[in-house]
C-alpha cells in the first residue's frame, strides 16, 4: 500500500510539473505576442572578436547594439587585442565564466577556437558564430559573407581593370577561414575564367598594415611585372596602397581590397585602391544578437537538414558584398 502511495504521489508531481511548465509556456507565448520580442535589462549578450580596436568591428558591434536595443536586452563587448589566438581563447574562457545569455563571436582560427566554442555549449550558453567561423564547432550558425564567391567577384573586379591578362598577387591572412576562402574564389575564377592572368606570389600580411606593406615593397622587387594585387582584408589594403605610393606605382598597379575603414575609403578616394567590397557588418551584428535571443528563449522552430539531423536555427546566413568604387565612395564615408 506504501509503494502505491509513493507511486501516485510521483504520478501527481509530474502532472504537477507538466501543468506549470505548459502554463508558463502558454503565458510567455501571449507575452510574445502581446509586446513583441522583449527581454530583461539583466540579460547580457557578448560578442567576441580580436584585433578589437580595429574601425572594422565598429559597423558589426553597432548592428549588435541596435538589435539590444529592438529586444531591451543588454551587450558587451570583448576581444584580443592583438592577433592571438591564446589571447582570444582566455578571452572567451573569461566570457563563458560569467555565464552570459549569449555569445556571438569571430573566430580568429578556424580550428584552434573548437575546444573553448563546444566548452560554451555544453554549458548551456547559445553560441553563434560570424565573419569568421569555425566549422567543426557546434555553433549554431554562421552568419557572414560568403567568402568563395567574394574571392570570385575580386577576381572579376581586377581582371576587367587589366582588360584580362597581366601578373597579380594577394596579400591574405592565411591561418582565418574566410581569407582562405577569398583566395580560393579569387584564384580558381581567374584559373577558370581568365588564362591570361597568372598569380605570380601569395603572402601572409598577417591582418596588419605594416607587414602588408612590406610584403608588397618585396613583390614589386621580385615581379617588376606586377599588375594587380588582391588583398583580402582591410589592414592589408591599407599597407598595399601605401607601398604603392611609395613605389611610385598608382595606377600601374590595380588594387583590390576588402572592407570600408576610414583608410581604405581614403585610397579609393584618391585613386590608390582601385575597388574595395563592402561586407554587411551591420547585418551580421544585428541579426546574430536575434539568432542568440531565439536560442536563450527556446523561440526556435528545428528545421530537418539534408542529413536529417536537427538544426534550431539555419546554418548560414549570406549578409552580402557590394563593390564600392570612386564613384559611390562618398556614400560609404556617409556610414
Amino acid at each position: 500500500m506504501k509503494k502505491l502511495f509513493i507511486v501516485y504521489a510521483i504520478l501527481l508531481g509530474a502532472y504537477l510539473v507538466y501543468v506549470y511548465v505548459d502554463h508558463v509556456r502558454e503565458t510567455t507565448t501571449a507575452s510574445w505576442e502581446a509586446q513583441g520580442l522583449r527581454g530583461e535589462m539583466d540579460e547580457t549578450y557578448v560578442m567576441v572578436t580580436f584585433q578589437s580596436g580595429m574601425d572594422y568591428w565598429k559597423s558589426s558591434l553597432k548592428g549588435f547594439e541596435d538589435a539590444a536595443k529592438a529586444l531591451n536586452v543588454s551587450v558587451e563587448y570583448r576581444g584580443a587585442a592583438q592577433y592571438d589566438i591564446e589571447e582570444q581563447i582566455t578571452i572567451l574562457e573569461q566570457v563563458i565564466a560569467k555565464k552570459p545569455a549569449g555569445i556571438a563571436l569571430s573566430a580568429i582560427d578556424p580550428y584552434e577556437l573548437t575546444e573553448t566554442i563546444n566548452k560554451a555549449i555544453q554549458a548551456g550558453i547559445p553560441v553563434v558564430l560570424f565573419d569568421s567561423g569555425a566549422p567543426e564547432s557546434k555553433a549554431y550558425s554562421f552568419l557572414g559573407t560568403n567568402n568563395y564567391n567574394a574571392g570570385a567577384t575580386a577576381a572579376h573586379e581586377l581582371a576587367g581593370l587589366l582588360d584580362g591578362s597581366g601578373e597579380v598577387a594577394i596579400i591574405t591572412n592565411e591561418n582565418q577561414l574566410n581569407h582562405q576562402e577569398r583566395t580560393n574564389g579569387f584564384i580558381e575564377t581567374l584559373g577558370a575564367e581568365y588564362p591570361s592572368i597568372h598569380v605570380a606570389s601569395i603572402r601572409d600580411g598577417k591582418g596588419d598594415r605594416l607587414v602588408s606593406r612590406q610584403m608588397t615593397l618585396e613583390l614589386i622587387k621580385e615581379y617588376p611585372q606586377l599588375k594587380g594585387v588582391f588583398a583580402t582584408e582591410a589592414n592589408g589594403g591599407v599597407g598595399v596602397g601605401e607601398a604603392i605610393k611609395v613605389e611610385q606605382k598608382i595606377g600601374d598597379i590595380q588594387i583590390i581590397s576588402f572592407d570600408t575603414d576610414k583608410g581604405t575609403l581614403d585610397m579609393v578616394e584618391d585613386g590608390v585602391i582601385s575597388a574595395t567590397l563592402a561586407q554587411g557588418t551591420w547585418n551580421m551584428g544585428y541579426w546574430s544578437l536575434h539568432f542568440l535571443f531565439h536560442l536563450h528563449h527556446e523561440l526556435t522552430e528545428p528545421q530537418v537538414l539534408k542529413s536529417r539531423e536537427l538544426a534550431p536555427l539555419p546554418l548560414y546566413l549570406d549578409t552580402g558584398i557590394t563593390i564600392v568604387t570612386k564613384e559611390n565612395v562618398e556614400s560609404y564615408f556617409a556610414q
